[in-house]
């Protein structure tokens, strides 16, 4: 008997790679559009609040405002010792943070054995950075201001704030050393130089522009933090700029935090202040941004 003629399963595979093919592309497209609302939807809030902002602080936006005090009327009240004594505060702690968590980043990555100990110490860095920053705080209370015997100095507030950025600049530091290829490690040491030498040489000249980034990121979150120096002192008012480190202080975000709480004819003055501080905070953020970029081309050639 002759074979019945066989049927082309061609036809229905097509079919269904070309019904896969649609879905794929749908889903892609319902993803895309989602993640553009997450996008987009944040930014708008944002320019809204900081739009308001702005609009609430612009009659204080002057000269006055940077080099006035506080006095006692909200009209005649400047900022100037607050933002001298965040100047102080943030170039104390970067002095105090940057060094100590490029070294330990270093010495984890390039030089710790790889035993129980050092993975202990790598999760006890990864969980301090998820630590509540009033904890800190409470910290530099107990050791820095009362056993120390430092006060509510420029110096507790510093040391507490350095705590508080210290694990955010290891886990940068060490992820930008991790991504140095190792190949470039090996050349070095082929052509006779020692570990100290590769490191100072290749490795850190190849990860500095993501080490900055990451230094001046943890520095800008320092300049916000509001709980750690309340707690360990810092002033709302003082009678004099602080010029030292051992003086008593103000601080933008404890400036603003009072005129908030205060009477409302120093909401402008606080709107003002805001201003000051994300002006102050995007400085920060755009020369990450260029040192990343300057070191980034230096390392290329």
């Amino acid at each position: 008997m002759p074979r019945p003629p066989r049927q082309s399963s061609r036809a229905p595979l097509e079919a269904q790679e070309l019904t896969g093919s649609s879905d794929t592309k749908g889903s892609e497209s319902a993803l895309k559009a989602i993640l553009l609302v997450a996008v987009i939807l944040p930014l708008c809030v944002l320019a809204v609040l900081i739009g308001d902002t702005i609009i609430k602080g612009w009659e204080r936006l002057d000269l006055s405002l940077l080099f006035d005090s506080q006095g006692i009327t909200a009209a005649e009240s400047g900022l100037y010792h607050a933002i001298v004594g965040s100047m102080w505060l943030m170039a104390l702690t970067a002095l105090i943070a940057v060094p100590l968590g490029i070294g330990a980043a270093i010495y984890l990555e390039e030089y710790a054995p790889k035993n129980g100990l050092t993975r202990l110490i790598e999760v006890n860095i990864t969980n301090l950075a998820g630590v509540p920053s009033i904890v800190y705080g409470l910290l530099g209370l107990a050791v820095f201001v009362r056993f120390s015997g430092l006060g509510p100095s420029v110096l507790a507030g510093a040391l507490t704030l350095s705590l508080l950025i210290l694990p955010v600049i290891i886990t940068a530091s060490r992820e930008a050393l991790r991504s140095v290829p190792p190949s470039l490690r090996e050349a070095s040491y082929a052509l006779g130089a020692d570990r100290f030498a590769t490191i100072r040489r290749v490795v850190l000249p190849m990860s500095l522009p993501s080490i900055l980034t990451g230094v001046i990121l943890a520095v800008s979150r320092a300049v916000g933090e509001t709980a750690p120096i309340i707690v360990v002192g810092a002033a709302a008012l003082t009678t004099r700029p602080a010029a030292g480190p051992l003086d008593r202080y103000e601080a933008l975000p404890v400036s603003i935090y009072s005129m908030t709480s205060s009477t409302s004819e120093w909401h402008t003055l606080a709107a003002a202040g805001i201003v000051v501080l994300l002006a102050f905070l995007l400085s920060l953020n755009a020369l990450a941004i260029y040192l990343r970029n300057r070191f980034q081309r230096r390392a290329e050639y």
